[in-house]
């Protein structure tokens, strides 16, 4: 793994060198990966508190869907590997949404969010879902405004995100933000609640840690490999609409 030190001088390099067009709507199919919008995340970890390391081994495509795993590594270290991918543009207000199928598995978390900190050298700001696989009934929500944690909220499944696909969402507005679970509003910030401001990136990751039994459950190995199915992912600007029948922008799962 790369010294976080390193890590951090190459992803701030690499922001610099790949300025990519910011806030233009897209549907991703996944009909390939395309790397002129997505970066895969290889060869670092985010911190002592994962046990896993990012690895383009642990991404593909194939069949219109894009598949993240946590599995061990085939070298005789053991390291354990997981996936991640992060888009080259910046993004801002406006209507994010992904259709994905989780794994199960304690100490492990399915995370799609958006994203912009010292890495990129910018305060942290963050908007997140996250299934953690311990409980795949559930989804969790929260943001970070300037490193603070907030906005914090959770909401059940219709069904185990283990068992299908579901498509989670969120609308950023400058007044507020709201989540939601298969086109219902799960959650939302209270008015005059602090709010996101930074233009952010745009993830999708599965990991695993043994550093939060409290928050992710003890880690459970036994639940290696797991994989993250993600059909698509979408956004579209503040003041667009119905840009894909599957948007809920366009109703779709109301």
């Amino acid at each position: 793994m790369l010294h976080p030190g390193l890590r951090l001088a190459l992803a701030a390099l690499f922001a610099l060198s790949c300025p990519a067009a910011a806030g233009e709507a897209f549907f991703e199919d996944f009909a390939r990966l395309d790397e002129g919008r997505w970066m895969v995340s290889d060869g670092w970890t985010n911190g002592d508190w994962m046990n896993c390391g990012w690895s383009r081994e642990a991404v593909a495509v194939a069949d219109g869907i894009l598949t993240l795993r946590i599995e061990q590594s085939h070298d005789t270290a053991g390291a354990i590997l997981c996936g991640e991918i992060q888009s080259l543009g910046q993004f801002g207000h406006g209507t994010y949404e992904v259709r994905m199928r989780s794994p199960a598995g304690s100490g492990l978390n399915a995370a799609f969010f958006t994203y912009i900190g010292p890495v990129h050298g910018r305060a942290h700001h963050e908007v997140d879902v996250e299934i953690l696989l311990r409980d795949p009934s559930r989804a969790t929500f929260n943001t970070f405004v300037e490193g603070r944690e907030l906005n914090g909220g959770r909401a059940a499944l219709a069904g185990p995100g283990d068992e299908g696909f579901h498509t989670y969402a969120f609308t950023w507005t400058p007044e507020g933000i709201t989540w939601f679970v298969d086109g219902v509003a799960a959650h939302r910030t209270a008015p005059g609640t602090a709010l996101p401001e930074a233009p952010q990136k745009i993830y999708a990751s599965l990991w695993s840690s043994d550093s939060f039994p409290d928050w992710m459950g003890p880690f459970d190995a036994s639940a290696l490999p797991a994989v993250l199915d993600i059909d698509w992912i979408a956004f579209t600007p503040l003041g667009q609409s119905c840009a894909f029948p599957a948007s809920i922008l366009c109703g779709a799962g109301r």
